[in-house]
C-alpha cells in the first residue's frame, strides 16, 4: 500500500456540553474540512447539537479497495475512543468511507458521493441508517436514478457540478445555500 501523509483531525470549539454525538468531517481527494459543502455542513451540525470533528488529510493513489479500505481506516481513526452516536458527513472520496459507516450504522451525509463505483453503491444499499445523499446534475460522478434507488433521502442540485459550483458566481452561492437548507432539514428530522 502506498504511503500518504498521516490523517489529522481537528475538534471544533464544543458549543453543546451535552451533544447529540459526534459528527465527523471527511474531506474529498482535493476538498478539504475548509471548503464551503463541509463547513457548512458542520455549522448546521453543530446546530442541531453535535459535536464536530474535521477530518484533513493526502489521500494516496490506490486501487478502488484499497482506497474503500484507506478511508474506512481514517474514519476509524477519527472516531478514536469516541463511545456514542457517529454521523460521518463526506465529500467524494470521503464517500469511500460507505462501507465503514454501514458496518458500523452510522447515519451519514454523503455529499457528491462517488456513484460511478460500484463498491461505493453498494455499502450505502446495504446501510440501515439514515442517508442523505446530495449530488448535481453537472457531476460526472452523480447518477440520479442510482441515487434513488440506494435508499435514503436525495437532493439533486440543478446546474451544480462536482464542486457544487456553477458557471455563474451567484448562482455557486445559492447552491450552497440550497445544500445547506437541505442538510439542516435533515438533521432536524433526525432529532
Amino acid at each position: 500500500m502506498e504511503t500518504s501523509t498521516p490523517s489529522a483531525s481537528v475538534d471544533w470549539p464544543v458549543e453543546n456540553s451535552d451533544p447529540v454525538g459526534l459528527a465527523v468531517l471527511l474531506p474529498g481527494q482535493n476538498y478539504p474540512a475548509t471548503m464551503p459543502l463541509l463547513t457548512f455542513a458542520g455549522r448546521a451540525a453543530v446546530q442541531h447539537g453535535w459535536r464536530v470533528r474535521a477530518v484533513s488529510w493526502t489521500a494516496p493513489h490506490l486501487g478502488a479497495e484499497d482506497i474503500v479500505a484507506w478511508v474506512g481506516s481514517q474514519l476509524v481513526e477519527a472516531i478514536g475512543a469516541f463511545r456514542g452516536r457517529v454521523l460521518v458527513i463526506a465529500k467524494s472520496l470521503g464517500t469511500c468511507a460507505a462501507d465503514t459507516a454501514a458496518r458500523r450504522g452510522d447515519d451519514a451525509i454523503w455529499l457528491t458521493p462517488l456513484l460511478h463505483r460500484p463498491e461505493v453503491v453498494e455499502a450505502m444499499t446495504r446501510s440501515t441508517a439514515r442517508q442523505l445523499l446530495v449530488g448535481g446534475t453537472r457531476d460526472p460522478a452523480w447518477d440520479r436514478d442510482i441515487a434513488r434507488t440506494v435508499g435514503g433521502d436525495v437532493v439533486e442540485i440543478d446546474g451544480a457540478d462536482h464542486a457544487m459550483f456553477a458557471d455563474d458566481a451567484v448562482r455557486t452561492a445559492q447552491i450552497h445555500v440550497e445544500v445547506t437548507r437541505a442538510i439542516d432539514r435533515w438533521l432536524r428530522a433526525a432529532l
